[in-house]
C-alpha cells in the first residue's frame, strides 16, 4: 500500500475515517476483501504469496494497515513479508501498546515500513527507519512511503482534499474515491528523491498510478463511528480489463 489518509477524532459522527489506496505488481496473487476462512474475526484482502494482508479491521475492533519505506540504501536480506505485521496484529490478542514495544525489539528484522494500528483506545505509528511519535494524534493525517505526515505532494494534496470532504460532512463513497483516482503526476522539482530516478518518481507521485505491470489494486474507505459501528467499502482494480468491482461491509465491533 503506497497511500493512506484518515481523520481521527475529526470529524462530528465519526472517531475514524480512512482512505487508502494499494499499490503492487499485478500478477501478485491476492484475493479481495472477505472475512478470512481460518479466523472469521478478520475482514480484509489477502496476499496468497506470503499470507499477510495491507489492511485489515476485526469483529472485535482491532486495525491495522502497513506500508512500505522506499528505501533503495538499506535492505535486509531474505525480510519476512511487511504485510505478515498487519495479520499478526489483528489476529493476536496484545493491547496497542505491548505490540509496540514488541516491534521495538525486531522490527529491524523487516525492510523498510510503516504501521498503523490499534483499537477503539486509539490509534499507533510504528516505522523501522525514523524516529516519530508513536501515538498517532487527532487530526487529519496521511502516510505515503516515508514517515507518518511527510509533505510529499500526493500525501499533502490528499490530505487538503480529504479535510474538505470530511468539513462537507459527505458520505458518499464516491467522493472518497474520486479524491484516490487521481492519476496526475506532480511537478519533478517538487518529488523527493529517493533513489529511484526521476523518471520512477514521477510515474509514482501520483495518488492512483497504473502501468503495464504496476500500480494500484485496490482503493479501500474506513468509517467508523462512535458507537463503534463500522463500515468498510473497497474497490479492486483491474488494469488489464479495465474494470473495478466493489463489495462494501459493515457491522458493529465488540471488543472481546
Amino acid at each position: 500500500m503506497c497511500l493512506i489518509v484518515f481523520a481521527l477524532e475529526y470529524h462530528p459522527k465519526y472517531r475514524l475515517v480512512l482512505a487508502a489506496n494499494r499499490d503492487e505488481y499485478f500478477d501478485r496473487p491476492t484475493i479481495p476483501a472477505g472475512y478470512w476462512p481460518d479466523n472469521p474475526s478478520i475482514l480484509a484482502g489477502r496476499d496468497l504469496q506470503s499470507g499477510g494482508t495491507w489492511l485489515g479491521v476485526t469483529t472485535t475492533g482491532r486495525l491495522a494497515a502497513v506500508t512500505n519505506y522506499r528505501d533503495t540504501k538499506w535492505h535486509v536480506e531474505n525480510p519476512p513479508s511487511r504485510g505478515l505485521l498487519v495479520a499478526e496484529y489483528l489476529s493476536g490478542n496484545m493491547s496497542p501498546p505491548e505490540y509496540l514495544e514488541n516491534l521495538k525489539t525486531r522490527g529491524h528484522r523487516y525492510d523498510g515500513f510503516n504501521l498503523l494500528f490499534g483499537d477503539s483506545s486509539g490509534i499507533f505509528y510504528y516505522s523501522n527507519r525514523g524516529e516519530a511519535e508513536n501515538v498517532v494524534s487527532p487530526g487529519i493525517h496521511g502516510l505515503s512511503n516515508h514517515l507518518l505526515d511527510t509533505p510529499w505532494p500526493k500525501v499533502t494534496s490528499a490530505k487538503k482534499r480529504f479535510e474538505a470532504l470530511l468539513n462537507k460532512d459527505t458520505e458518499e463513497p464516491e467522493e472518497f474515491f474520486a479524491v484516490l483516482a487521481d492519476g496526475a503526476p506532480f511537478p519533478d522539482d517538487t518529488l523527493p528523491e529517493t533513489g529511484v530516478g526521476i523518471k520512477r518518481e514521477r510515474f509514482l507521485s501520483s495518488i492512483f498510478m497504473t502501468s503495464r505491470t504496476y500500480g494500484t489494486c485496490f482503493t479501500t474507505l474506513l468509517f467508523i463511528d462512535r458507537e463503534n459501528g463500522l463500515r468498510f467499502v473497497e474497490r479492486s482494480h483491474d488494469p488489464q480489463r479495465s474494470s473495478s468491482a466493489t463489495a462494501e461491509f459493515s457491522f458493529v465491533m465488540h471488543q472481546s
